[in-house]
């Protein structure tokens, strides 16, 4: 959520909706501000802002060191967010909690297609889950925040054409592939973000996609 100062300008309230809650945010976005700022001094001030978010929601400074973005991420997200294209994630989890979106947010982990092909194809109900999206001709972004094998299914289907993509949030956590899908999202031409080694997760996930709407948000005001 966001809301605006006397400026006029949009300020992350980090999920805040009382005035309590808004003064808790302010306090811990000083906090977290002043223990990565040196980190984060090379970024724009919407790469700051993601990463900010990240380590408030996790209390772990260390994604300041460990998060990487590509140039045209950003960009490339909110113009997809400013167009109200879907948003797909690799569980429901994650879909559960990206808030205050006006376009549609997808999982097809439970649809019964992807328990078939899972079954059939002897693959993750995850990756499976992803075929199933662009088998609906699915065309946004993409957030994967658990699941290494719905990140790699993703790249595959890009490399095919099978999957439109304005980029994709690679966050998976573990310590079996994460990494590695992480490190094969990199290599790509796709607008990214990614978390490097074993750490990601949902928190990383959720609130990557709810700072670009807010973002969208505070550009719109």
């Amino acid at each position: 959520m966001s809301e605006n100062n006397d400026s006029g300008k949009a300020t992350i309230s980090m999920g805040a909706s009382t005035k309590q809650g808004y003064e808790i945010a302010e306090k811990s976005r000083e906090i977290v501000k002043s223990l990565i700022n040196a980190k984060t001094k090379d970024l724009t001030p919407e790469e700051q802002s993601i990463v900010e978010r990240i380590v408030h929601s996790t209390a772990d400074p260390d994604y300041a060191d460990i998060t990487r973005i590509s140039k045209n991420f950003v960009t490339e997200s909110l113009r997809a967010i400013d167009q109200e294209k879907d948003i797909l994630t690799d569980i429901n989890m994650v879909k559960t909690g990206i808030n205050s979106y006006s376009g549609r947010v997808d999982c097809y982990i439970r649809d019964e297609r992807a328990v078939k092909i899972a079954k059939k194809e002897g693959i993750t109900r995850a990756a499976a889950a992803i075929r199933v999206a662009a088998q609906e001709g699915f065309d946004g972004i993409v957030a994967v925040g658990n699941a290494p094998t719905a990140l790699l299914e993703v790249l595959e289907l890009h490399k095919t054409g099978e999957i439109k993509l304005n980029s994709v949030i690679g966050v998976p956590v573990g310590f079996v592939g994460a990494a590695e899908s992480k490190q094969a999202l990199k290599q790509t031409e796709i607008p990214y973000i990614i978390t490097e080694g074993p750490k990601g997760g949902t928190p990383i996930a959720v609130a990557t996609v709810n700072s670009l709407i807010n973002l969208n948000k505070g550009n719109k005001a």
